[in-house]
């Protein structure tokens, strides 16, 4: 599962990167997290930036954690239920992101953080499909969900699932809504171990409030059992 991410570079990047105008509500985000309202690119026509909370409501299936239905979807699922495929064909989404975090199990009850990027550390996407619910006031809100994927065999020595990466070709096609499903399916697939780096990082990441620079910084293992880094 994945549940935290980060996106901490400035808004004029993030507009270069995705061909449009420069977000102007953006806030660069270190530990981004489930609740948080974070930016995405839907198919919307011109392109830009909308802020839709990460999180969907556990209305697809009853045999999965809570958090893993509201934050993730995993890939060979959509397979499975006719609301993903519906959702997959009508409300597909970019969610930008310069790296993920995942915990690495060691010993039977410690849990030590790690932080996946490209080997470029460059910014890229990870699949997403968005939805559109009402409160009990009839006010309109948007949540997002990230699709994951079986590891690739770099990211599955810390962690069994990988947020499905595209690169730009495959965003194209991810927008485009005239594409067809069994070529939208065969996107949803684990990038080459070969063009990632990871890393430890701080375990301050554990603390949700905790949104600093530093966690995007590789320690020490000495520092997993709590010391703080220099820079935090």
């Amino acid at each position: 599962m994945i549940e935290r991410y980060s996106i901490g570079v400035a808004s004029k990047q993030l507009a270069e990167r995705f061909g449009v105008e420069e977000p102007t509500a953006y806030q660069a985000r270190y530990n981004a997290a489930p609740s948080q309202i974070l930016p995405v690119v839907t198919q919307g026509i011109p392109r830009g930036f909308s802020y839709f909370y990460w999180g969907q409501p556990p209305g697809w299936t009853k045999n999965k954690t809570l958090a893993e239905k509201i934050i993730n979807v995993r890939a060979e699922h959509i397979f499975e239920k006719p609301v993903l495929k519906k959702n997959l064909m009508s409300h597909r989404c970019l969610v930008p992101s310069d790296g993920f975090y995942t915990w690495k199990k060691v010993g039977k009850k410690t849990l030590i953080p790690w932080r996946f990027t490209l080997k470029e550390k460059d910014v890229y996407s990870m699949a997403g499909l968005w939805e559109e619910y009402e409160d009990e006031d009839g006010n309109a809100f948007h949540t997002f969900t990230i699709l994951t994927t079986t590891a690739n065999s770099f990211v599955s020595t810390v962690s069994e699932r990988m947020p499905v990466i595209f690169d730009k070709a495959q965003e194209e096609t991810w927008l485009n809504k005239n594409a067809e499903e069994s070529t939208l399916l065969d996107l949803l697939v684990a990038i080459p171990a070969d063009g990632m780096d990871g890393f430890s990082v701080s375990p301050q990441l554990n603390t949700l409030s905790f949104d600093r620079p530093s966690l995007i910084l590789p320690v020490p293992s000495a520092d997993q059992y709590g010391n703080l880094t220099l820079f935090d």
